[in-house]
């Protein structure tokens, strides 16, 4: 996950401009949810183009799974959810980070 946006910025108490720092939304457990294990094939972003259609939405795996600090490998044998309702999650993410 980047801390940053890449083009949003605004304009500091000092008229200074600073790029906007972006917001991840929490994401709740919901019955939906496909639970996984992963194996040694598995990558992050692997799993969001298999689940999602979509690699970059691999934060949303790494966001409700706590996993992924710095990397996009799992631990072989690792739980996860995939959370199923990504449309309401991207949506929440825009809202967040206009």
């Amino acid at each position: 996950m980047k801390r940053y946006s890449t083009n949003a910025k605004q304009t500091r108490w000092d008229g200074k401009q600073v790029y906007k720092s972006t917001v991840y939304p929490i994401i709740a457990p919901r019955t939906s949810d496909l639970l996984i294990t992963s194996d040694e094939t598995d990558y992050l972003d692997t799993l969001a183009q298999k689940y999602y259609n979509d690699p970059t939405l691999w934060w949303v795996i790494a966001s409700v799974n706590n996993v992924g600090k710095g990397r996009l490998s799992i631990e072989p044998g690792t739980q996860l959810r995939i959370p199923q309702d990504i449309l309401s999650i991207i949506n929440e993410f825009r809202s967040l980070n206009k």
